[in-house]
């Protein structure tokens, strides 16, 4: 049985907090391990926190729709596919912005492990973006304690 979910929200930070809890309100549902029921939220709150402080400046105005679209659903018995998007101003360089400690925070507040910790967390990790258009932040994880219920 699929199970699908999506959900759209402001994408500011105070809004993080926020998609942790939906990502672990789905996941449950599959009777994770603490640890992996962890792994997701934090893969989870990396997307969004990248989508809200990058893709969108982590500013909030009223004159531009800030929204990050998350999509959960299952691809096979034990096997979750999470989707975390936004429509902000898209990565350059993905291969750059995936490297270890990379941050185009000028301020150096960030660590840039966001990627890091995405892909440590999951199975699998793909990152589509365009320039303007905005990032499909795109991550697989597999449930080893799946019973199929």
């Amino acid at each position: 049985m699929e199970k699908e979910l999506k959900v759209q929200m402001e994408g500011i930070l105070e809004n993080q907090g926020l998609a942790r809890a939906i990502a672990a309100a789905y996941v449950s549902q599959f009777d994770p391990t603490l640890d992996e029921l962890t792994e997701v939220k934090t893969a989870v709150s990396e997307a969004f926190s990248n989508a809200a402080l990058h893709g969108y400046g982590g500013e909030h105005t009223e004159d531009v729709k800030k929204t990050v679209t998350m999509e959960f659903a299952t691809v096979s018995a034990g096997t979750i596919m999470i989707k975390v998007m936004d429509k902000g101003c898209g990565i350059e360089d993905i291969s750059k912005a995936m490297e270890p400690l990379f941050t185009t925070d000028t301020d150096q507040n960030r660590s840039g492990m966001g990627f890091t910790v995405m892909e440590s967390f999951t199975d699998r990790l793909k990152v589509d973006s365009k320039p303007g258009q905005g990032t499909t932040v795109t991550m697989i994880k597999k449930l080893d304690t799946y019973y199929g219920f």
